[in-house]
């Protein structure tokens, strides 16, 4: 009787050890292809976020693009209220077009485009050193218009590739390479409508000034 139950046992283990090892090769099979599939899934999400992250970027681009057509049309709108051509003309044109100059600005300023720059403390603090370094010649320029000319020459020689007409501030350039790349381009951008400004300026005085000797002449002409 005990050796039967013994026999029994033994059979017994024998008919459940396939079992076991098909059990555990379907689990097996089951743990391989569940973990092909997460890699797959994985690798369709980080492909999905690749694009997304050139859109992202295009959409950043696009957003600057049309940060900078906004200072360009307050920029021409500012220019033609502030042209000789527009003192030369009459009262009363002059205030229609300046009606029109006004609605056209309110109408651009309408329009917030707004791109952060992200930036470490380091940049940050660069940022309001160069910013500080613009604003305190600009706070100058009725001073001494020919020199804060040059000085802002000197600062946009600091910001560009190409080879500089004059000298380049060496300690602005060292403070805007601290800043993030956006900000680069951002004080590039004002140093060169700050001296597109200047050069209006001073188209405007010389044209004045012309028109002054001209009258004196006309005078001295008439006297003779």
């Amino acid at each position: 009787m005990a050796q039967a139950r013994i026999s029994a046992k033994a059979s017994e283990g024998a008919q459940q050890q396939p079992q076991q090892q098909q059990q555990s090769g379907g689990q097996l099979r089951g743990r391989f292809y569940r973990s092909t599939s997460m890699a797959d899934r994985s690798s369709r999400l980080l492909e999905n976020l690749d694009q997304l992250e050139l859109r992202v970027e295009a959409f950043r681009d696009a957003a600057s693009a049309m940060e900078q057509e906004k200072e360009i049309l307050l920029e021409m709108i500012h220019n033609i209220q502030n042209s000789q051509d527009m003192r030369h003309i009459s009262e009363g044109e002059r205030e229609e077009l300046n009606l029109t100059a006004n609605r056209l600005m309110g109408r651009t300023l309408t329009v917030e485009v707004s791109v952060e720059t992200i930036r470490n403390a380091q940049q940050q603090e660069s940022l309001l050193h160069a910013t500080k370094m613009i604003d305190e010649i600009v706070s100058k320029l009725l001073d001494d218009l020919e020199d804060a000319k040059m000085r802002l020459m000197s600062l946009y020689g600091a910001c560009t590739s190409d080879v500089p007409a004059g000298p380049i501030d060496q300690k602005f350039q060292s403070v805007v390479i601290g800043c993030a790349i956006e900000d680069q381009k951002k004080i590039k951008r004002r140093l060169e409508t700050l001296l597109r400004n200047l050069e209006n300026s001073e188209k405007s005085i010389t044209l004045l000034e012309h028109q002054k000797s001209s009258v004196r002449q006309s005078c001295n002409s008439k006297q003779d």
